[in-house]
């Protein structure tokens, strides 16, 4: 098991802060080409490939969640999935108890392109990092499992 081991000369805030911001710069610039790759693929926009993976991943849900979410607001993304469903990758309704609730969820056709989609992010991340070694994968992952942890925690609070 992965264990961070705090010496008496701590790591100051700042170094952390620093350290955080150059690795999400550096993760979001690699997930951007990734969502390129993905969106190349399937002929669709990037962004309206991401909002119809996140959608496929979390299910149903209504408009103004996703928009909150996506931080786009709910007109801009009313006008992108009216894209999607005319396209047959999104079925919107109604919701019957609440009018002025729209859901949200993916077609099968949607699944389709989300899965290939994914597939496609998926192999382009084994590529970025093929050139590890098993021990800088293993090093690696263990961080990563860390991290994933302490933001789990730190969402749910």
């Amino acid at each position: 098991m992965f264990k961070i081991i705090i010496k008496e000369n701590k790591m100051s805030r700042k170094e952390f802060v620093r350290l955080m911001e150059q690795n999400i710069w550096l993760l979001d610039k690699y997930a951007d080409k990734l969502r390129i790759d993905q969106a190349q693929l399937s002929g669709f926009p990037r962004q309206q490939m991401s909002i119809l993976v996140r959608l496929h991943q979390g299910g149903r849900a209504m408009l103004k969640d996703i928009a909150r979410r996506e931080f786009v607001s709910a007109p801009n993304l009313c006008a992108l999935f009216r894209k999607l469903e005319s396209d047959g990758l999104v079925l919107r309704v109604v919701d019957e108890n609440d009018r002025r609730n729209t859901w949200y969820s993916v077609t099968e056709r949607g699944a389709e392109l989300a899965q290939k989609a994914m597939e496609t992010f998926r192999n382009g991340v084994e590529k970025l990092f093929s050139s590890l070694s098993r021990e800088e994968e293993a090093e690696l992952t263990a961080a990563l499992k860390v991290m994933n942890k302490i933001i789990s925690n730190m969402e749910q609070k």
